[in-house]
């Protein structure tokens, strides 16, 4: 058997390593931000957070192409600053990547910062701990849970993209063709045999993301000393 070529495979995988990272990093301030406001303006976050669950990945893909366009505000800077665009290139991938993961990351740590409650961020408090020693001795450790299924979902459904990426990136190899673009590409040419490889592949690692997830949540809880 011979293997159809893996350079879609580690420009995925790169791609969802770097999407994850910067969403764990964006995403906990949101989440924390969500869990504990009794802003008015709560609900609305919630919902454009949760957008990318229920809108079509062309339509979403459709507008950050237009976002990120040559001509849009951000599009024209980036090419100012860098001399390249951001559509149909690595960077431009990542920023779709962030939108279109973003409840992945969300949703999880704001439910486990949800679960906390008040009393252990109080109990800090009292002990003249400052907000940012309360989050990191406290709270992050008590959401170890939402943090390893934020982390591992994120990174599995940015894998999986397919939309979004053929609206911002196209399919350039070596630069956007990731695996599902690969996969896509493959069946409009029959190559049938390579595309059932590539997502056997996809299937399995989908599979074991989830088992991983939902076994860590049983047999692993969190104990604080």
């Amino acid at each position: 058997m011979i293997l159809p070529d893996l350079g879609p495979l580690w420009l995925t995988l790169h791609l969802a390593l770097v999407t994850t990272a910067i969403l764990v990093v964006i995403g906990t301030p949101l989440a924390w931000w969500l869990a504990h406001t009794r802003s008015r303006a709560k609900s609305a976050v919630e919902a454009v957070t949760a957008l990318p669950l229920v809108l079509p990945p062309t339509v979403l893909g459709f507008y950050l192409l237009v976002f990120l366009s040559p001509t849009s505000p951000i599009g024209s800077l980036w090419v100012s600053l860098t001399g390249g665009t951001l559509t149909f290139s690595f960077t431009g991938l990542v920023v779709a990547s962030v939108f279109y993961s973003l409840p992945f990351t969300v949703q999880p740590l704001q439910g486990a910062f949800e679960t906390i409650g008040r009393g252990p961020l109080e109990a800090g408090a009292t002990l003249r701990a400052s907000p940012l020693d309360t989050f990191f001795t406290i709270a992050a450790p008590m959401a170890a849970r939402g943090y390893l299924t934020a982390t591992v979902l994120t990174f599995a459904h940015t894998i999986g993209e397919f939309g979004v990426v053929l609206m911002v990136g196209g399919n350039i190899t070596g630069k956007t063709k990731v695996i599902s673009i690969a996969i896509y590409e493959h069946v409009e040419t029959i190559n049938y045999a390579d595309a059932h490889i590539l997502s056997a592949g996809l299937l399995v690692f989908s599979f074991l993301v989830l088992l991983f997830v939902y076994t860590a949540n049983r047999r692993f809880p969190i104990h604080l000393g």
